[in-house]
């Protein structure tokens, strides 16, 4: 079957699903609409209404990077939560499953990353604003009671990421690993987590949050996770050599001030802040590798090798900073 079919096929069983909801008109076809890192995503018009579908490709079933009933799951689980969401209006089991959610308005950017954006002040507003929404999704009740995911298996996770980078793609990094191994700090009670929650996943419109989207890792550990993550991208010096100056953004204390409201910082953030570079990095190295197998193909990735070194290097200064800081707190005498 070929892809146009399959598509064909694809955009038969959703107008069929969508058909009780517009009774009066007919659903338009599947349009690819960029964007996301899991499945197949789809636009599609019903007179003035419009959807997004997110399916399993051809021949593969909804299983890790195309689970998409997973993240179908979770959307239904935050509706009416505070965490703005999709509301999802369909969901098709039958392989190759696929699931059905409303279209929200909204541009999402990375201010840092990103060539073009909204004005420095506006983009300061909306990251102060998902502070508060980080808050509260770790405030909110999970689905189920999934087994947990400890400090200890998010770093085997992004580990096992770094360790698919070929070696000279990521000079430092077994070091980095062992270090993050050697130091793994106590976990704290778990709460849901987005997994890669930063502005560039929020849809806004004006100063407002509209819809958390990209829910493809999303999961129930540590909220250090998510949180060293988010003040990852304050600064365009996080990302050497890729980055751009942003005036006027927050700072990751007036951020992490924000997500506190008032409560005493976590303990061993600095870990969870080196974990963060090293995840990126492996980000990086896997999206280069792809690229140069020519799976991916994206010319800008041949910028990388410098910004992965460097954010690796980081990642050791902030563990090496750490480990100085508790060892002048053992010297001082108590009082």
């Amino acid at each position: 079957m070929s892809t146009t079919t399959e598509v064909a096929e694809l955009g038969r069983r959703v107008r069929e699903r969508l058909a009780d909801r517009h009774p009066h008109e007919t659903p338009g076809d599947l349009r690819t609409l960029p964007g996301g890192h899991s499945g197949l995503t789809y636009s599609l018009t019903a007179g003035a209404v419009s959807y997004v579908v997110k399916a399993v490709p051809p021949g593969q079933r909804a299983v890790g990077r195309n689970d998409v009933l997973r993240q179908a799951r979770i959307l239904r689980a935050l509706a009416g939560s505070p965490v703005p969401v999709p509301a999802v209006v369909a969901v098709d089991e039958t392989e190759p499953a696929w699931f059905a959610m409303e279209f929200v308005d909204g541009e999402a950017v990375e201010p840092v990353l990103d060539e073009h954006g909204p004005e420095p002040a506006l983009c300061r507003t909306r990251m102060l604003a998902l502070a508060d929404v980080l808050r509260d999704l770790h405030r909110t009740a999970v689905p189920s009671d999934p087994e947990p995911l400890t400090p200890a298996a998010e770093l085997a996770r992004w580990s096992h990421t770094m360790r698919a980078v070929p070696p000279e793609l990521r000079p430092g990094a077994e070091e980095l690993l062992s270090t993050l191994a050697a130091h793994i700090p106590d976990g704290t009670a778990p709460t849901l987590t987005h997994g890669d929650f930063r502005l560039g996943n929020v849809l806004c419109r004006g100063e407002r949050p509209t819809a958390v989207v990209d829910w493809e890792i999303w999961g129930y550990g540590d909220p250090r996770i998510d949180l060293a993550w988010f003040l990852l991208f304050t600064d365009h010096r996080n990302f050497p050599r890729l980055g751009r100056p942003v005036p006027g953004l927050p700072t990751e204390e007036e951020l992490l001030t924000a997500y506190l409201d008032g409560r005493p910082e976590p303990p061993a953030l600095d870990w969870f802040r080196a974990l963060a570079r090293t995840k990126m990095a492996a980000i990086m190295g896997h999206n280069l590798r792809r690229h140069r197998e020519g799976k991916h193909h994206d010319p800008d990735q041949e910028r990388l090798p410098p910004t992965i070194a460097a954010m690796i290097r980081t990642a050791g200064d902030i563990l090496a900073q750490r480990s100085r800081r508790a060892q002048r707190s053992r010297r001082s005498p108590r009082p």
